[in-house]
């Protein structure tokens, strides 16, 4: 495989950290760097500015805007709108003169600079000197986002004078005078309110927008304090900004901390009336307590989710870095506390696909997140998608057909993505809700779900699939023409057999839990005797295209017709093929985006035999480039099941750092969140080979060449199980009823606190 790597930061179990600084890829620093608690996040920009090539990027949960759809020609059914995660207002500036110099690390003359994102607690801390006219003065920040008062971000600057006389000027500011780089016609989103220099406040309103969508308003209200007392600067306003200025005249020696207490309230919960009171009584909650009080609460809120995720590996610390950077970011992006949120593929780290909910959080974030979060978490991503469920239904008018089509992208239930061959061709994402439906159900044995809520997302979904196919005469099958598959190098294609199978496996799944489902709500929903055995006749008759030579499930009808090559073939300078290629050579060529045949056998696993599996994985994985970032975990989970652990290791390493070492030069853009889930699935379902269908827990676990351990813990059914895997493999109850575990094929009874090697 050819892979890229450009690593920033050194290798280190808990920490991102660096002692460089360079400007050439200062935008993938802040990327790296970005930090959230789930109610908002950003960028790792500096606080002090910086004029040099730059993404500032600060992200509202749930704030979006919809924005013009721009397509060349008009085609009914496209989406009114494209929504977007807006650039909200920038509350992090903390502007710095020196002796009338100003700070500003693409001018100024530093040195021992060095930059470190603490895992433990999401704490941003970035250190360096500045050689100023007649000083030389350290500067020390600091900052997070708060898990206890959601709403709050504290900045803390250090200053210490190393020789000289310095005369320091600090602006903090509050600037709603922010734009997006992805804007269409370079339109501004934010509308100035108020300005409040008393309170120390700023209040800003999305603008109007045609189509009926509300417009969002967010009051910033920031306090200083200055060594640890509350302070009030000289505080000026203009439209949509706020700045407050102090001075402080330091001698070597000497040092001071200002201290920079932020709220942001928007108008999803807090009515824009009352917002200003809404703040003030937070901030003063929050200035009840100093900063590191507010860090230690903070951090007790992180070591008890740690203690349900993390992975510990003994053996190869670069590994370490991967899981723990991207269970880290994962939790930052969400952690269930909002039942209106998803997990935006890029979370709060970039504009790109920013915010929006894709079907990476069924296929992928829900498996990991049923393990390592409680139920509670898992079941507000399902109670997302009912509750968008009129939404679903309203997609699917669009297109001419019945039932609920989920959408691609969404902030709302509403289809808002403007490419054709994804808004209108990637409908397998339906299938990805229904999945995410029975892997809760599987996994909790909760069916409480399923049984309610749960049965009228199925019904919508399985009605849009029984509306969607059509049957072919000559071939006496039902057919689902005019699809992209999972593998997006391809669009427009006929029964991609991975769709084919999971629009089949849904209607299979919701006629198996009609009869189970509460009357209430199926007498409701009328599914008729005629419709179940339409449903029934789809199943039957499903055209799945394989190859009986080759023993392959075939990706679509023409796939085989195509000049059949190894990605290996691709000369290393024309990679990724979507940054070096058209569009026209990329679909007309064999090479695979993604999972696509696999990503069918990895979901219905138990349904397929060990040398189907083989034949189709050693097929297709040598087709696949993996520029997708979902791509890599489902190989791995794969290659580690039927014992090629090599090629599983090499997979997990792309999946763990991705982002870290930026293989598919496009983490500049943000962070990967969805796909960071592929790490602990590739050691938890690939190296332990866990599976938990037909009612069973089982494990199947080896060790990684250079690896001297592994383990992790996981929630199952009310137990709280420790698995660890060395020479032997471990399992631990810590918690919860006696239960029976499979082990390579062996039965292990276990009981609370006893080991069983």
């Amino acid at each position: 495989m050819t892979t890229t790597m450009n690593r920033l930061f050194a290798i280190d179990p808990w920490q991102v950290t660096t002692t460089q600084f360079n400007p050439a890829t200062k935008r993938l620093q802040e990327s790296l760097t970005a930090i959230g608690n789930g109610y908002m996040g950003m960028r790792g920009n500096f606080e002090e500015g910086y004029s040099g090539d730059t993404l500032q990027g600060t992200y509202l949960g749930g704030v979006w805007f919809p924005d013009k759809t721009r397509v060349g020609w008009w085609k009914n059914g496209y989406p009114e709108y494209f929504g977007k995660a807006i650039n909200a207002p920038s509350f992090i500036g903390i502007g710095i003169t020196i002796n009338g110099e100003r700070v500003d690390l693409a001018t100024s003359q530093f040195r021992d600079f060095s930059l470190t994102l603490d895992l433990h607690q999401g704490l941003l801390t970035r250190r360096f000197t500045i050689e100023a006219p007649e000083a030389a003065v350290q500067f020390t920040f600091r900052r997070f986002v708060s898990n206890v008062i959601r709403q709050a971000a504290l900045i803390e600057v250090t200053a210490k004078v190393l020789h000289g006389q310095a005369h320091l000027q600090f602006n903090a500011t509050l600037d709603g005078n922010v734009t997006n780089e992805d804007s269409n016609y370079d339109e501004r989103f934010w509308v100035p309110l108020q300005e409040d220099a008393n309170a120390g406040s700023i209040q800003l309103e999305t603008r109007e927008n045609p189509f009926g969508v509300p417009r969002f308003t967010v009051l910033l209200q920031q306090g200083l304090r200055l060594n640890g007392q509350p302070i009030a600067g000289e505080r000026t306003t203009t439209s949509g900004t706020l700045s407050e200025a102090l001075a402080v005249d330091l001698a070597a020696g000497e040092s001071m901390t200002l201290e920079k207490d932020v709220i942001v309230v928007t108008s999803r919960d807090v009515a824009e009336t009352a917002q200003p009171a809404a703040s003030a009584t937070l901030l003063g909650q929050l200035q009840t307590n100093s900063f590191a009080q507010t860090l230690a609460a903070h951090t007790a809120v992180w070591a008890e989710r740690w203690a349900q995720s993390d992975v510990e590996i003994s053996g190869d610390d670069a590994a370490q870095q991967g899981i723990r950077f991207n269970i880290a970011q994962l939790f930052m992006t969400y952690y269930g506390e909002d039942k209106r949120l998803n997990v935006g593929p890029k979370g709060f780290t970039g504009e790109k696909y920013g915010g929006a909910t894709y079907w990476d959080t069924e296929a992928y974030v829900v498996p990991m997140y049923l393990a390592v979060t409680p139920p509670s978490v898992t079941k507000a991503l399902l109670q997302y998608r009912h509750d968008q469920l009129p939404g679903a239904y309203h997609n699917a008018q669009q297109q001419g057909l019945a039932g609920a089509l989920f959408p691609m992208v969404t902030f709302n239930g509403i289809e808002c993505h403007n490419e054709w061959e994804i808004t209108f061709e990637e409908l397998h994402r339906n299938s990805a809700v229904a999945f995410a439906i029975y892997q809760y159900t599987a996994y909790t044995g909760d069916e409480s779900y399923v049984n309610t809520a749960g049965i009228e997302v199925l019904v919508g979904i399985a009605r849009f699939w029984a509306d969607r196919v059509h049957f072919s005469q000559r071939a006496g099958k039902y057919m689902i023409h005019g699809v992209t598959g999972p593998n997006e190098y391809e669009n427009n294609v006929n029964n991609n057999w991975y769709t084919n199978l999971m629009a089949s496996w849904v209607l299979e799944y919701t006629l198996a839990r009609l009869p189970k489902a509460d009357p209430t709500i199926t007498g409701k929903l009328a599914v008729t005797d005629a419709e179940q055995a339409h449903w029934q006749d789809i199943i039957d008759r499903m055209y799945f295209p394989t190859d009986d030579k080759l023993g392959i499930f075939v990706q679509n009808d023409t796939f085989l017709d195509k000049d059949l090559r190894p990605a290996s073939t691709i000369p290393a300078d024309q990679r990724p093929l979507n940054q070096h290629w058209s569009w026209d050579r990329i679909l007309r060529s064999p090479f695979i985006k993604q999972a696509d045949v696999l990503q069918g056998i990895y979901f219905l696993n138990d349904r397929f035999t060990r040398e189907q599996k083989e034949r189709n994985f050693d097929f297709y994985e040598p087709l696949t480039v993996h520029e997708s970032s979902l791509s890599a975990s489902i190989h791995a989970i794969l290659a580690a099941e039927l014992g090629k652990a090599d090629k599983a290791v090499e997979l997990y390493a792309r999946t763990a750092r991705l982002d870290l070492d930026n293989y598919n030069n496009d983490t500049a853009d943000g962070l990967h969140i969805t796909s960071m889930t592929g790490s602990w699935l590739a050691i938890v379902q690939g190296f332990a080979g866990m599976r938990y269908d037909h009612d069973r827990l089982r494990f199947d676990p080896f060790l990684p060449k250079k690896w001297q351990r592994y383990s992790f813990a996981i929630n199952y059914r009310g137990r709280v199980i420790a698995v660890s895997v060395s020479d032997h493999t471990t399992l631990t109850l810590r918690a919860g009823e006696p239960l029976d575990v499979w082990v390579n094929g062996e039965r292990r009874h276990l009981v609370k606190e006893e080991g069983h090697a």
